[in-house]
């Protein structure tokens, strides 16, 4: 009689054992996924979208930008986005499950992340309250705008995030940004 096999559950406590080697780990409901360093178009990316919402988010108080190393951590998972921007709190948060949910997350598509940011991360993000997750695409030089309760957007334009009604939308001219980032 063959025995089936058992997949172990990850839990954040193995996470914080594994090395500082480079890669990133995530845990999202107990699946480990393991990612390599990002590629020089990967990081040109990020780079050109915190450009944008940067200032923005200072401008106009929101919060803060958040770039990798930071995590979102809920109900045993945690996740490390491209970028997030997180809303301004009263006291520094103790730790990662303490800090407010974010009012954005990126994640920009490669390769080793396409399924999971698609479908895992997209799941997880939604069940954490999150609302707005973009995901970039460098291929299709556009962003696929997720909100809760409404159809998918895909961008090739201009992008608008509108975190606050009392202050104006943040408008990415997406052409530009990804010739900036690609050409």
């Amino acid at each position: 009689m063959a025995m089936a096999e058992t997949v172990p559950r990850w839990t954040l406590s193995d996470l914080d054992r594994l090395p500082d080697d480079g890669n990133t780990y995530e845990v999202i409901r107990g699946a480990l996924f393991v990612t390599p360093a990002p590629s020089y178009a990967h990081e040109s990316i990020a780079a050109a979208l915190r450009s944008r919402i940067e200032p923005y988010v200072l401008r106009h108080r929101i919060g803060r930008v958040f770039v990798p190393r930071a995590v979102v951590q809920v109900a045993g998972s945690q996740a490390e986005p491209d970028l997030m921007v997180r809303p301004p709190t009263a006291a520094r948060p103790k730790d990662w499950a303490a800090a407010p949910t974010p009012l954005l997350v990126v994640e920009i598509l490669s390769a080793t992340t396409r399924g999971r940011d698609e479908k895992d991360k997209r799941e997880f993000y939604a069940d954490a309250g999150i609302p707005e997750y973009w995901i970039a695409d460098g291929d299709a030089r556009a962003v696929t705008i997720i909100r809760p309760d409404t159809a998918d957007a895909q961008v090739q334009d201009t992008l608008a995030w509108h975190p606050n009604a009392l202050v104006p939308p943040l408008l990415i001219d997406l052409p530009e940004l990804f010739r900036e980032a690609l050409d």
